[in-house]
């Protein structure tokens, strides 16, 4: 099982729960942290089978993620900072496109690069006291992990704008109407609310799942048209022992046994 230095990995029912374990900096993204994030999402689930959902969460009760490490990028220059996001695009990119469901329980401040991480989760549950922003600006800087482009396709143009250049915090309750949440919870409900959305995703048949997290991201793709990409998985579903299961489960009156095959 891999070692990792600032997550905590935890499996149980089909779901693996990742805990950023930096509590004393408020789970601050640094350099290790984003490393082990790109290699769980690369390789290191891989080593769980039949894996259906997957929850990132924060440690303790202030924080998901309080934003990137300052200390790591104060003295950046312009190539190294270029570098460092497009690190950053490809981890949170590989998170977006994963097939299978991530979802964000953000149990707290969700700012900078914990907003922009939440945003790459295809699903997202707040406590009550979440907080999500985008506060770059006031350092003289942007998002730099996909923040410009999410926020904008997740709560719209105008909103993004303000949100992106006032630097102001958005409370949870705003995150539910903005559309950025699904749900907004008590902090002792966070995980069994997280989970049971997960299980409930996870009793439809996997291939199915990822070709629909394909297909909407495909929405998103420069040069893609997403129409094409809709019949390509469509058809390729029709191959699927899952569908031909569920359509004779469907014909029988009976729930399905869906495989993942």
């Amino acid at each position: 099982m891999s070692n990792y230095q600032n997550l905590l990995l935890e499996y149980s029912e089909q779901i693996i729960t990742i805990t950023i374990n930096r509590p004393q900096v408020l789970n601050a993204l640094n350099t290790e942290t984003m490393k082990e994030l790109g290699h769980f999402f690369t390789e290191g689930y891989k080593e769980w089978e039949n894996t259906r959902g997957i929850i990132i969460t924060g440690a303790g009760e202030k924080a998901f993620v309080a934003g990137a490490d300052i200390s790591e990028f104060s003295g950046l220059n312009v190539d190294e900072g270029q570098a460092m996001a497009d690190r950053g695009h490809a981890i949170f990119n590989a998170i977006e496109g994963f097939h299978i469901p991530v979802l964000a329980a953000v149990n707290g401040f969700a700012l900078g690069g914990g907003c922009e991480l939440a945003m790459a989760c295809h699903l997202r549950v707040a406590t009550e006291n979440a907080r999500f922003g985008q506060p770059e600006v006031n350092l003289g800087l942007i998002p730099g992990y996909g923040g410009t482009q999410r926020l904008v396709q997740l709560i719209g143009k105008t909103k993004a704008f303000e949100l992106l250049m006032t630097a102001d915090m958005v409370n949870a309750a705003q995150a539910m109407d903005l559309g950025l949440v699904n749900a907004v919870v008590p902090m002792d409900q966070l995980k069994e609310v997280s989970r049971n959305l997960l299980l409930k995703i996870a009793s439809k048949p996997p291939l199915a799942i990822a070709a629909i997290i394909k297909c909407v991201n495909s929405h998103f793709e420069d040069g893609i048209n997403g129409f094409q990409t809709e019949i390509a998985q469509f058809g390729n579903c029709t191959g699927t022992e899952d569908f031909r299961e569920g359509a004779t489960a469907f014909l029988e009156k009976r729930k399905a046994n869906f495989l993942g095959r």
